[in-house]
C-alpha cells in the first residue's frame, strides 16, 4: 500500500475576509475530491485570509499511479484562477 501526501501552500489574492477565503477553499476542496477522488483538508493558516496550506492524500497499490495522480492534482490547482501556488511538497509513504 502506498500513501501519497501533497502539501500545497496557496495565496488567495481576491480574498478580503475569512468568509471569502472559506468560500474559495470549499469550492476548491469539493472539486478536487469530485475530480480526483482524493482527501483534502486545510491544515494551516486558518486565520489568515489570503493564505492557505492544504493537505491532499490518496492511497493506492502502485507508486507510479499515486505519484501521477498527485502531479495531476498539482497541475490542476496551479491552473486554478482563484489561487496562486506558493509552494508544494509531495511525499510517498
Amino acid at each position: 500500500m502506498i500513501v501519497g501526501i501533497l502539501q500545497i501552500e496557496l495565496r488567495l489574492h481576491e480574498s478580503h475576509s475569512l468568509k471569502e477565503k472559506r468560500m474559495v477553499l470549499k469550492g476548491l476542496k469539493d472539486r478536487l475530491h469530485e475530480r480526483f477522488n482524493v482527501s483534502v483538508s486545510e491544515i494551516d493558516h486558518q486565520d489568515a485570509w489570503q493564505r492557505a496550506l492544504i493537505g491532499i492524500a490518496t492511497i493506492g497499490t502502485d507508486k507510479v499511479y499515486v505519484n501521477g495522480l498527485l502531479s495531476k492534482v498539482l497541475d490542476w490547482v496551479t491552473a486554478h484562477r482563484a489561487v496562486e501556488l506558493v509552494s508544494s511538497q509531495m511525499e510517498m509513504l
